[in-house]
């Protein structure tokens, strides 16, 4: 189903979506009524989201039972005392393929945290590496929305609301509370995370850009109902004010059967992103390639904004036409998902990452630096590329795993070292 934040209607079987009524004195096919809340029910109507399941049996029986257990190499804000890593511009090149059986689940990795998400202000950022399908094991998350960014293999993400399926270039946007597992099709798959523990994400303002263009909302894709009628133990994890939880049940959480609201899953193809850039003279600001915007208390600074930097024609007249050197008030945590990012064209590598905290000063290595400046400057296409961004009003902190990595790139501050002065030395008097 097209669109994004509409409200939706869909039944896996003719008949079972009660008309009119929400919750029927008895729903049909003998299923029952159950509403997820992602707002208060006081919220605006324009903010409000709320979905009504039905399902084979309710989720009380999913919410007892729970033991504590280890959260591993999962960490959540505030988080600021782990890190070994010393102040400055830091780079990690892809984290290898585990060679033990590992899961969607057992397979995060949290690399920064920042704000706090019990008063749902920030955001951290994962990696998940995966060997193995999560089979008869499911997950919500009560800290935050998650929004996953494959970047190597395709995952199948099997929701109480239905199945996305999404490859690298696409994203999939899981709300908070949520049950899902991940399935992989085509083997072993790895990719990137933003656990939103602020606002929910949504379209950013166009502005002067008017009613075109950037992503559009027919593009997002919701899934039609679809479940599992499977009666067998199972387990149930949560991660709630960052500790983990399971609880042993004994059928599938995902037996909804039909639903209709607005608080669902939906996924994106990033190559529909239509971007807008200068046409004669300089770079714009990248903000003109968010996707999606998580918003604060603050107008136009965001809790997080996600940024891509993708495929399009680079046609600016007397202009350096790379990123600019610059120290950003807003931090950056930054992916490539495939090809080259124009700004670092050796060394940073797809699956790779890097992390510019507030007023941490970086910009184009010096090779790119060179040739930007020199080149003929004339149409070009930047074309078999797409990275990402991260960008958040909060510092982030890259936890006691990330500080360990060996792929940390100890050399990345290097690639700024063969920068010339070409300012003229002023003569002895």
């Amino acid at each position: 189903m097209t669109g994004f934040e509409n409200s939706f209607a869909t039944e896996a079987r003719v008949g079972t979506l009660p008309i009119v009524r929400n919750s029927p004195q008895r729903a049909p096919s003998g299923l029952y009524a159950e509403q997820l809340s992602g707002t208060a029910f006081t919220a605006p109507r324009s903010a409000n989201k709320r979905t009504w399941f039905y399902r084979i049996r309710p989720s009380v029986l999913h919410g007892r039972g729970f033991k504590l257990v280890d959260r591993a190499l999962v960490r959540t804000a505030p988080c600021h005392d782990e890190t070994t890593l010393p102040l400055g511009q830091m780079r990690w090149q892809p984290i290898p393929m585990p060679t033990e059986p590992t899961t969607f689940l057992s397979g995060l990795r949290t690399i920064t945290t920042g704000g706090d998400a019990n008063l749902q202000v920030g955001m951290a950022s994962h990696v998940y590496l995966a060997n193995q399908s999560m089979g008869d094991d499911y997950f919500y998350n009560a800290d935050g929305e998650l929004l996953i960014v494959p970047q190597e293999n395709t995952i199948d993400v099997f929701t109480e609301c239905g199945r996305l399926e999404a490859a690298p270039g696409e994203i999939v946007l899981v709300p908070r509370g949520m049950k899902f597992k991940v399935d992989l099709p085509n083997g072993p798959a790895r990719g990137y995370i933003c656990e939103n523990y602020g606002h929910y994400f949504t379209l950013p303002e166009r502005g002067p850009i008017g009613a075109n263009c950037l992503a559009n909302p027919r593009d997002f894709l919701t899934p039609v109902a679809a479940f599992e009628d499977k009666e067998r133990p199972c387990r149930l994890f949560v991660k709630s004010q960052g500790r983990f939880y399971v609880t042993e049940l004994a059928q599938s959480p995902l037996d909804v059967v039909a639903w209709h609201g607005n608080f669902a899953p939906c996924k994106y193809d990033l190559r529909r992103f239509s971007p807008v850039g200068s046409v004669l003279f300089d770079h714009p600001d990248p903000s003109i390639y968010t996707v999606l915007t998580a918003p604060s208390y603050s107008a136009g600074t965001a809790n997080v904004d996600f940024v891509i930097f993708p495929e399009r024609w680079i046609v600016m007249e007397n202009s350096f036409r790379p990123p600019w050197f610059h120290m950003n008030v807003m931090t950056e945590f930054m992916g490539l998902i495939y090809g080259v990012y124009d700004a670092k064209p050796e060394g940073f590598k797809p699956g790779g990452m890097s992390l510019h905290n507030a007023l941490t000063p970086h910009g184009p290595d010096a090779e790119a630096f060179e040739k930007a400046s020199q080149r003929e400057l004339k149409p070009e296409r930047l074309s078999g590329t797409m990275a990402f961004m991260f960008e958040t009003r909060y510092p982030l902190s890259p936890t006691g795993y990330a500080s360990e990595l060996d792929t940390i790139d100890e050399r990345y501050a290097e690639c700024w070292d063969d920068l010339r002065r070409y300012y003229p030395a002023e003569e002895t008097k």
